[in-house]
This record gives structure tokens, C-alpha cells and sequence, in this order.
């Protein structure tokens, strides 16, 4: 008897469960990485843009590589390269004594991420029906933003045991991702029967070659792919909100305890999302995450501090919620398993290009007009709020008819 629904596989709950050590990890260090830039190793804004964005690119034009590769050679183990390169970057970013430094561990960490990203995203898909997608990758979002709920709470034990020390923090980092990378060992992956090669009869052409190259990826993916692209372009890294929150007066603890709450929101939204989006156009459930984003950088642009500042993040926190897990699940929809990882890597790939662009785009304008960002958070709060309408009001036209 099945103890558990057919949807959570054991690929699902171990995966999960290294995202979640992994996530805390990256968390524990990613509210700190502004601080370590501007603070302890005196790099201007700019800097926080440019380690991000860059850190994001790379990552983005690996996604895309690894994706084409894992449909041809597998998954597992360039999800366990993945995490392993991730570790080493954490390593090198606690060590590091000046700002260049960071962005090397910044890059060498997002490697690991790049190389991971859409094999396990694609192992996530394997053997489960399309319709239930959305609380697939719900459930994993769960798991894995409850990582970063985790890694600040632990940040703030080290910070607070240290007497604020921020680099002493970040060692601390290092142990989930070392456990994240032990976890992988576990995955099982089914190796994917080849199609059978009808027999070749006299007088046909030589059609050998064409019959094993796996199928074009389809026009309702790259309408998708493209659309979302664009929408990216105007969502820069998190790590420049958390420079605004520092910037509107919280203390280095006070930021790491808001992006507690932030995370929080992402954790509770991901999974109802997931679900929402096996019934519901996942348009309109992306809509639903760019209206918070509309609102979130808006009123990040205005506020001057205060608690209206953490309220605004936990509403900030449901635009990853309602679009990250429902982004994956609606790509995945859309193609055939067999380029399941090709389709992740350029949706995934041109995504993280995006975020490089906007990453260097807000820190550039970042002391522009009434400066500490302001500018590129209103400019980015008013392009996610059309985009969001524009999603709203294409319905289910962006996808097929959900099949089984």
C-alpha cells in the first residue's frame, strides 16, 4: 500500500532536502554579502550589482549548457558537481580579503548552481504527470526556501556569538553545503529507454541521424521563454534590496532578520502556488507574483524605514513564491521529457542573463536622482506592475490545454 501520494517521489523528498541544506547555506551568506562588499571591505554599490549580476550570468550560460548535456548523459552526476562546486565557492567568499575575491567565490558558487539547476529541475519532472507539475515544484520550493529561513536564523546565532563578526559568520555557511553535497549520493536516476529505430527498408534514405536527435523545442515554449526574459530584465539581484534596507537604517543583524521574513513568505506561498497553478493559467498565477513585486519595489523606492520596510518584504516574498516553482512547473509543461533539461536550460539561461543586465543596469543608477536606490527600485516596481496585467489578461493563451 502507498504510504505516500504518487507525485512525491523519493528523487522529490531527497532533492528537496539537499536544496533545503544547500538554501541555508547560501541564505546564511547572501544577506551578509552587501555588508562584506560595502562594510567590512569598502567596495562601492556598484560593486554589490556587478558581483551579483555576473555571479548570475555565469550561472545563466551554464544552465543552458547543462541542461542540453543532462538530456544526453544524465542527471545525477552533474547535480552532485553542482553542489560541489557551490560549497567551494562558500569557501573561498569567507576567505576572501578583498571585493575581487568575492566575486571569484560568487562565480566559482554559481557555477555549482548553473551545472545543478537544470538537471535537478528536470529530475524533479521525471515520471510525474503534467498536471501535477505545479505541487512538484511547489513542494521543492517549500523545502528549499525553508533553507533560507534556516541559513539567516543561523547567521544570526553565529553573529550574535561572535560579537557581529561577519566574516566568522559566513565559515559557518560551509557545513549545510558540505551536508547538501553528501545528500546528492542518494538520488536514483532512471536511465531513459532510447526510442526503437524503425527498421530500414531498401530505397530509403539515410534518415538514421535524424530519427535519434531528440525533437525542436516548440513555439509555445519560446513565446513563454521570451516573455518571461524580458520581465526579468527589470528583476536585479536580491542582495541590491537588502543594500536598501541597510541603506534606510538596519543594523546588520536587523537586515539579516528581515530577509528572515522575506524568505518566510516565499516558504509559505511556494507550495499553495504550486498547487493553485494545476488549476489555474500559470500566467495569471506569474501575474499574481509580479503584482507583489510591483508593490514590494514600489514601496521599497518610498519607505524611509521602519516597519512598513519589513511588511513590504514579506509581500515582496510572495513574488518568488507565486512565479519561481510555477515558472519551472510551466516550462516543463510545455515540451516533451526527452529535452525536459534543454528547455529548463534556455528558459533558465536566459532568465539569469536577464538578472546580470538588471543586476548592472540598478547598481549603476543605484545614486542616481535621490539616490540609495530608489531610482531603479520605482522604475522596476512600474514595469513589474504592466507586466503583471499583461499576464493577467493573456489567461491560458501562453499554454496548451493541460494534459495527463
Amino acid at each position: 500500500m502507498r504510504s505516500r501520494p504518487a507525485w512525491l517521489t523519493r528523487n522529490l523528498l531527497i532533492l528537496s532536502a539537499v536544496s533545503l541544506m544547500q538554501d541555508a547555506a547560501s541564505e546564511l551568506l547572501y544577506p551578509l554579502l552587501p555588508i562584506l562588499l560595502t562594510t567590512v571591505l569598502g567596495a562601492p554599490a556598484v560593486v554589490v550589482g556587478l558581483v551579483e549580476g555576473v555571479a548570475e550570468g555565469t550561472a545563466a550560460l551554464l544552465k543552458y549548457a547543462s541542461g542540453r548535456l543532462s538530456d544526453r548523459v544524465g542527471r545525477k552526476s552533474l547535480v552532485t558537481t553542482g553542489y560541489s562546486l557551490a560549497a567551494v565557492g562558500k569557501v573561498i567568499v569567507a576567505a576572501a580579503g578583498v571585493w575581487q575575491v568575492v566575486l571569484v567565490g560568487r562565480v566559482v558558487d554559481r557555477v555549482g548552481k548553473g551545472v545543478r539547476g537544470t538537471p535537478r529541475d528536470a529530475l524533479l519532472a521525471d515520471d510525474v504527470p503534467r498536471r501535477q507539475l505545479g505541487r512538484v515544484y511547489g513542494f521543492h520550493r517549500t523545502a528549499d526556501t525553508a533553507g533560507a529561513v534556516i541559513g539567516p536564523l543561523l547567521g544570526l546565532v553565529a553573529l550574535t556569538a561572535t560579537g557581529g563578526d561577519v566574516r566568522a559568520a559566513l565559515w559557518v555557511a560551509v557545513v549545510p553545503a558540505v551536508l547538501s553535497v553528501l545528500l546528492t549520493l542518494f538520488i536514483r536516476e532512471h536511465r531513459r529507454a532510447r526510442k526503437a529505430r524503425p527498421p530500414r527498408r531498401p530505397g530509403d534514405p539515410d534518415q538514421g541521424s535524424a530519427r535519434t536527435r531528440p525533437p525542436p523545442l516548440p513555439r509555445a515554449l519560446w513565446r513563454v521563454v521570451v516573455v518571461l526574459g524580458v520581465i526579468a530584465l527589470v528583476n536585479f539581484p536580491d542582495a541590491l534590496v537588502l543594500l536598501r534596507v541597510s541603506e534606510v537604517g538596519f543594523s546588520a543583524s536587523g537586515v539579516v532578520a528581515a530577509y528572515v521574513l522575506y524568505n518566510l513568505s516565499y516558504t509559505a506561498v511556494s507550495f499553495p502556488a504550486g498547487l493553485l497553478s494545476d488549476r489555474w493559467p500559470r500566467s495569471r498565477v506569474f501575474a499574481l507574483g509580479l503584482t507583489c513585486f510591483a508593490v514590494g519595489y514600489t514601496g521599497l523606492a518610498l519607505a524611509d524605514g521602519g516597519w512598513v520596510v519589513l511588511v513590504l518584504l514579506v509581500i515582496y516574498g510572495g513574488f518568488n513564491g507565486f512565479t519561481d516553482g510555477v515558472g519551472k512547473a510551466w516550462i516543463s509543461g510545455l515540451v516533451p521529457a526527452e529535452v525536459r533539461g534543454h528547455a529548463q536550460g534556455v528558459f533558465q539561461g536566459i532568465s539569469g542573463g536577464a538578472v546580470l543586465v538588471a543586476g548592472l543596469w540598478a547598481g549603476l543608477l543605484w545614486e542616481v536622482g535621490p539616490g540609495d536606490g530608489q531610482l531603479p527600485l520605482l522604475l522596476s516596481g512600474i514595469v513589474g506592475g504592466l507586466a503583471a496585467v499583461g499576464l493577467w489578461s493573456a489567461g491560458g493563451r501562453l499554454e496548451p490545454a493541460r494534459a495527463t
